[in-house]
């Protein structure tokens, strides 16, 4: 066994005699002075399974019983990995206290693909940027994605519905050697638990079948270290599920789950409530990346733009945005301290059979976009800063987040001749708060003291005011976030400086303590 590392007891023992779901199993594990009792289940073919996710190093005794038993003695050697990522304050940090910065993609139906196209789309992760995996558990109907899958999770019955209580051990130990695969690449599995477009009859399952799988599903995957839970892709276009269905699923996710990973749920529409003590932290789908500051002021939260529309050529909106607009979306969502999910849809406009194209956003394969290089940049620079990034205080879009006790403290900071202007925001109503965060054209974040950067997105300024602390001094840089050029502007700066700029779109300004 190893610190961070799932931990494995495996047993031969005769076919259960009911429902393969109903197996009383557990292992009682002692570590540290600590004890923790977990589940076990019945993986197939005659074997038992009992997992266990080890926090830390020592001399680790255990007991399974039920339907097999075994007992024993495991020295937990000292980690060589992070651990699982935990939502602290609005950002992520590994269990060790290392800083996670999520840099995501899409790939919905990736385990649901044949092994030639699986291996391809991990070759590509391999040296992709990403470090964050969006997919599905259930296969996927829809557009550019009407394969039928390898596997399906469960047997059938007479009348052709599926018994959620005969799992196929084909399908888990597909699905979990595919987050295997990803884990040793250091790519979180964003696991997206349901999702709406089924044909096969999936999102329509009672709730009683939903509760069975989800109970199966953690038993078999909680001590993974690299899984996210994601309760639903666009869950509320899901018409067999009420809001309270939801919201025991959300509940039991929580309750099954006794390591606790991050879990969240993804909108279409309405937006999931991040504030609810289950959740961990928003997954959005929105369009207008101004909303990121204002849900983190919200929640509290870390917030994760899990579907700001994809790279690509589709006849849909949502999969025709640009590699500039792609790359300009992550840059607004790590402006204001939030993260980011990238995704590709390019069609070949001369394919015949639409259905059978490899698009990856659906199925994986090789990238050919013009943004992940860009977004590589982007997180070298992310990764290369002190600390994770907030949204600077005192920017324009940011002050119809403040609470009135905050507006009056930074209003009695201002000249006189100011005071008029900032407070006349106190009569904004939300509608005209939305229409002011929508219409930010810069975005501007920073690390305490020790770095400030500005992305100016479609703003075409030849100087741009930067404003930084008397008491330290600053390296100044004007960043092209689309050719990826770094120009050392000023050195020794501090207080008000005149940045001069190339009057195009897509610069940004970075600032960073002189140590």
């Amino acid at each position: 066994m190893r610190q961070y590392e799932m931990a494995e007891l495996s047993f031969r023992g005769p076919e259960p005699e009911g429902k393969a779901t109903d197996v009383k199993l557990t292992g009682t594990f002692t570590l540290s002075g600590k004890t923790m009792t977990v589940p076990g289940f019945y993986a197939g073919n005659g074997t038992y399974k009992v997992r266990f996710y080890p926090t830390e190093a020592g001399i680790c005794t255990y007991k399974v019983e039920g339907a097999v038993t075994g007992e024993g003695t495991e020295t937990v050697e000292p980690a060589a990995s992070h651990g699982m990522v935990k939502a602290v304050g609005t950002h992520f940090e590994y269990e060790d206290g290392t800083r996670f910065d999520p840099f995501g993609t899409t790939i919905y139906a990736l385990v649901h693909q044949e092994k030639a196209l699986v291996e391809e789309t991990l070759k590509t992760l391999s040296t992709a940027p990403f470090n964050k995996v969006r997919m599905c558990v259930f296969p996927k109907d829809y557009s550019y994605n009407k394969n039928e899958p390898p596997y399906y999770p469960f047997a059938k019955k007479a009348d052709g519905s599926w018994d959620v209580t005969a799992p196929n051990p084909e399908f888990f130990d597909n699905l979990e050697d595919k987050i295997v695969k990803l884990g040793d690449m250091g790519i979180e599995v964003d696991l997206i638990l349901f999702h709406p477009y089924d044909r096969w009859g999936f999102a329509s399952m009672p709730q009683r079948d939903n509760l069975v799988y989800l109970d199966y599903l953690m038993k078999r995957l909680a001590a993974f270290p690299n899984i996210w839970w994601s309760l639903s892709n666009e869950y509320d276009f899901t018409p067999k599920k009420t809001q309270k269905d939801w919201e025991e699923i959300e509940q039991a996710v929580h309750d099954l789950d006794p390591y606790h990973h991050l879990e969240s749920c993804h909108n279409g529409f309405h937006y999931w409530d991040a504030t609810r003590p289950n959740i961990t932290h928003s997954s959005l789908q929105v369009k207008s990346l101004a909303v990121v500051a204002h849900e983190r002021a919200r929640t509290k939260k870390p917030v994760m733009i899990d579907e700001c529309c994809y790279e690509g050529n589709l006849n849909q909106s949502w999969g025709a945005i640009s590699g500039e607009e792609m790359t300009a979306r992550f840059w607004q969502a790590v402006a204001q301290g939030g993260y980011c999910t990238h995704g590709e849809t390019f069609l070949d406009p001369d394919t015949k059979d639409e259905d059978s194209a490899v698009v990856y956003w659906a199925k994986g394969g090789k990238l050919i976009g013009k943004s992940p290089e860009r977004i590589a940049w982007l997180r070298n620079i992310v990764e290369s800063l002190p600390g994770p990034i907030d949204p600077q205080t005192g920017r324009f879009g940011n002050f119809c987040d403040l609470t009135d006790k905050q507006l009056d403290a930074f209003i009695d900071q201002v000249p006189e001749q100011h005071k008029f202007f900032f407070g006349s925001m106190r009569r904004l109503t939300e509608y005209e708060k939305g229409i002011l965060r929508a219409g930010e054209y810069n975005y501007a974040g920073q690390v305490g003291e020790k770095a400030y950067f500005w992305y100016l997105y479609r703003q075409t300024s030849a100087r741009y005011e930067i404003l930084l602390p008397e008491n330290h001094t600053y390296k100044v840089e004007v960043l092209d976030t689309w050719k990826m050029t770094r120009t050392t502007f000023a050195e020794h700066a501090s207080g008000s400086v005149q940045v001069r700029l190339p009057g195009k779109e897509y610069m940004a300004v970075l600032a960073t303590i002189e140590e």
